[in-house]
């Protein structure tokens, strides 16, 4: 797969993968119901396009002409040395096959006067915090439990850049 920025024609093929990826992850932990909801809002069509044209950001995929097998999508802060790396995903079926690896590439390439990039992952998602900690990321804060159950834990992690 090669990894591309993301085009307004890719959007359903990113909202399939991001339903798909997100029942596969999380449908055991929030059950389906929940994961149907959170995904309908969002990984909205209109939610994902939103991001195509949001300044100081980039929205990737990693495409084999056939199919969209992941995506990423990352945005400077308020401090243009911090990159929040908002998404991640790839589809269950692609994981294991470097996309990750060529996604988080290049989003660091997208920005490179960044010092920082940053993630938060819920709690729960041991996969994801594997796949962050193999990949040289630190771990700097976890969220508060909330008493509201409907929030997930979420933890913090950073990688140093350049």
């Amino acid at each position: 797969m090669f990894v591309r920025t993301a085009g307004e024609r890719d959007l359903a093929a990113v909202r399939t993968l991001l339903v798909e990826t997100w029942h596969a992850t999380y449908d055991a932990i929030y059950g389906a119901a929940k994961v149907t909801e959170i995904t309908d809002e969002w990984h909205s069509i209109a939610s994902l396009r939103s991001r195509l044209t949001r300044p100081n950001s980039e929205f990737l995929v990693a495409d084999d002409g056939k199919r969209i097998g992941g995506m990423a999508f990352a945005a400077a802060t308020a401090d243009a040395k911090i990159i929040l790396l908002n998404q991640l995903y790839v589809h269950p079926d692609c994981q294991r096959r470097g996309i990750g690896q060529a996604l988080l590439d290049e989003v660091e390439a997208s920005f490179p006067e960044a010092r920082t990039l940053r993630v938060e992952v819920e709690a729960a998602n041991g996969g994801a915090i594997a796949f962050y900690r193999s990949k040289g990321f630190l771990l700097v804060s976890a969220a508060e439990e909330s008493r509201d159950t409907s929030r997930p834990t979420t933890l913090s992690f950073e990688k140093s850049l350049g």
